[in-house]
């Protein structure tokens, strides 16, 4: 694998978290001095005839970004890894995995965050057009929207123990 396919975290100038972007990108802000290393990635480099710059891990923008309320996509991959690949009625994590309408959409249940769950295929059958009540199941957890924050330490994953602190995981 190419050093400039890794990824690295970009911080707003507040040190607020705002994207994940490759190394190859972080090198050429850093390079135009749109950003300024926070990180480096344990001692590599990347040379020119002229240059050595740190490979990066985090990099902080030399300037303010507004940044308006960010909003995950709603879609059945993101249902999947918000639930941790892991059934919300019986918390199998080894079987195939879909998406299921806690209130169904007879019942006048909405495409949202907070009434699809994933569930395997097995507990959607038995729960079919039914509420869990009904269907004699109950949630692991009720579902909730994630924040942008949540998405950058679960859904992209944590790639490098440098961002835990600036994703307030420490």
């Amino acid at each position: 694998m190419s050093r400039l396919s890794g990824n690295v975290l970009v911080l707003n100038q507040n040190y607020e978290p705002l994207s994940v972007c490759s190394v190859k990108r972080a090198v050429i802000m850093l390079f135009l001095g749109k950003a300024e290393l926070i990180e480096k990635n344990d001692g590599e480099t990347i040379r020119s005839v002229r240059l050595c710059i740190p490979l990066p891990s985090v990099v902080r923008l030399g300037f303010y970004i507004k940044v308006p309320p960010k909003r995950v996509l709603l879609s059945r991959k993101n249902i999947i890894k918000r639930d941790g690949h892991r059934c919300q009625y019986c918390s199998a994590t080894h079987l195939p995995m879909t998406v299921d309408h806690v209130i169904p959409k007879l019942y006048g249940g909405k495409d949202s965050w907070e009434n699809l769950v994933c569930a395997c295929i097995k507990c959607n059958n038995i729960k079919g057009n039914q509420t869990p009540e009904q269907a004699g199941l109950k949630l692991l957890k009720k579902p909730r929207t994630p924040n942008h924050i949540t998405f950058l330490q679960r859904f992209v994953g944590i790639s490098d123990d440098r961002w835990k602190q600036y994703l307030f995981l420490e």
